[in-house]
Parts: C-alpha cells; structure tokens; sequence
C-alpha cells in the first residue's frame, strides 16, 4: 500500500505560514519519489522560527507561493495515506490551503508519533518527538529540513510496522485503539493533567494572552487532547499557545512575558512550539 510522508516548516506562529514542504512517497515500504521546495508564506518570518530552521526571507525570494504548488501537493496527496509525525503538519496545510480557500487533498492522515507510541513501550507515554525515536532506532537525519523529516517519520512508520507485524491499514486502525488502560486526571483549576490516551500526551502546554474562549475551557480542551495545562512557562514547557489577537497585533513585538520567557528557552535549545489559538482549536477538532 502507498503513503506519502509530508512535513513543513513555518514562517511564524501563524501556521498557514509555510515556508518550506517536503513530500516522499513510499510503496510497499520503498521511497520512490521524493519533492521538496521553499514556499514564499507571503507573511512574516519570526526571528525564533529562522532560529529553528534558518529559513528567512532571503531564503524564501523567488520561491513559489502555496497556490503555486497546491496541486503537486494534492498530486501526491489524493487518495493516498497522508503521515506527518504528530498532527501540525496536517493542520498547517489545512491552514495554508484555507486560507487561499483551495481544495483540500483528498486523502486519509496517519500520525507516525502515535504509531511509534503503541510499538514501543519506551515511547507510551513520553519522548515520542521525531529526534527521540529517530535517535532510538539509529536513523540519522537533519532535522528541521522538511523533507528529511518527512522521511524520518517514515522511517519511524516503516519500522513500526515491521515491529508490530502491521500494514498501513493495521496502523490506521492501531491508533484508533488504546495504548493500554490508564485513566486520565484533572483538577478544578486552570492547571489540568493530561488525559494519558490523548494523542498529545507528554506534552505540557502554556496559554497566553486574550483567548476567544474561556480559559478553562480552553485548558479542558487541551487536558483531553492529552496535553499537562501549567500557569507558567517553564523548563518542562513545550507548547505555548497564543491567543490570535496577540499574534495579529504584536506581529512579533512587545510579546507577553510568558512568550518571551518561551523564546529565551527556545534559543538555549529547548523544544517548545509556539501556535496561535486558532490553529490550537484546529489541531484539537482534528485529533479527538
């Protein structure tokens, strides 16, 4: 059976901001074509994004913009098994092809993390990222370069199904089951601990500024999605969401003390990523 890997890299917190795609196909567990590009996001690049990837505007000039290239990626993605390794690579496409109201590839989406999750125990519950069950397996790999890390989560992919004895559809079918019977907990204040079988789970999750929805809402919904809500950033801290009037108004200045303490642990290398809270409640309809 077909599937094609696919990851992206974005400009800023806006995740329709993509600046570079990566695609592999792969047949019956064998790369048979590849196609990688820089994108012109017409947005923005945020200075901690260039920090993660190195892609800036210079990069960027001449580069085809998502209309451009909207229907090589619906090529390789229509009707095929769509992977990405945890779920901000679907969204931000859904995102960018929404947002210049284009056709949304028709296509099925599997996500490598959560495969990797239920083949082996020492990523149930936490250090499931891409360089963690790469570095596990011994596949070597640059990372944040969009199509090397697409073909990382097929990597991960490949060899999950080889350790569990599944196929594609076995996998598809795999990730709808529990990882065991841990039970989920949570709190009445706006701290939350995350539901053990959400598909995000491990992560730990900071909200900042106005939010369109209430703060415990928001922090149930995330709580669900697997996510450990905290009041404060701190060294366990990878995602931070931003509330869109922040990011709309700020465009990248005069940040909140939460998202610049977020930025300084970002430039000492911790991992955190920093979505806004469209794309959050957007990553949390498509992952329940």
């Amino acid at each position: 059976m077909e599937f094609v890997a696919i990851d992206v890299e974005t400009a800023n917190a806006d995740m329709s901001s993509i600046c570079q795609v990566g695609m592999a196909l792969y047949r019956e567990g064998v790369l048979t074509d590849e196609w990688k590009s820089f994108i012109d996001p017409e947005d923005y690049f945020d200075p901690v994004n260039i920090s993660i990837h190195s892609i800036d505007e210079s990069v960027v000039e001449g580069a085809p913009t998502i209309p451009e290239v909207s229907d090589k990626i619906s090529n390789l993605l229509d009707n095929r098994v769509a992977v990405c390794h945890t779920h901000f690579d679907r969204v931000a496409v859904q995102q960018a092809f929404d947002r210049y109201e284009l056709t949304y590839p028709r296509c099925e989406w599997l996500d490598s993390a959560r495969v990797a999750r239920r083949a082996w125990d020492e990523f149930a519950w936490r250090g499931y990222g891409l360089p963690n069950v790469c570095a596990y397996l011994g596949y070597e790999f640059i990372h944040h370069d969009a199509l090397e890390d697409a073909k990382a989560a097929a990597y991960i992919l490949n060899a999950a199904m080889e350790k569990m004895g599944l196929n594609i559809a076995g996998c598809l079918e795999r990730v709808r089951q529990p990882i065991d019977g841990s039970k989920s907990h949570s709190r009445q204040d706006l701290e939350r601990d995350g539901n053990s079988e959400g598909s995000l789970y491990g992560e730990v999750l900071v909200f900042t500024g106005a939010l369109r929805i209430p703060r415990s809402e928001a922090a149930d919904m995330a709580a669900q999605l697997g996510c450990q809500v905290t009041a404060g950033v701190n060294k366990k801290t990878t995602m931070l969401v931003v509330g869109d009037q922040d990011i709309r108004r700020l465009a990248g200045h005069k940040k909140s003390s939460k998202h610049r303490k977020a930025e300084a642990l970002i430039s000492k290398g911790q991992s955190i990523r920093i979505l806004r809270e469209t794309d959050f409640q957007q990553l949390a309809k498509l992952v329940v």
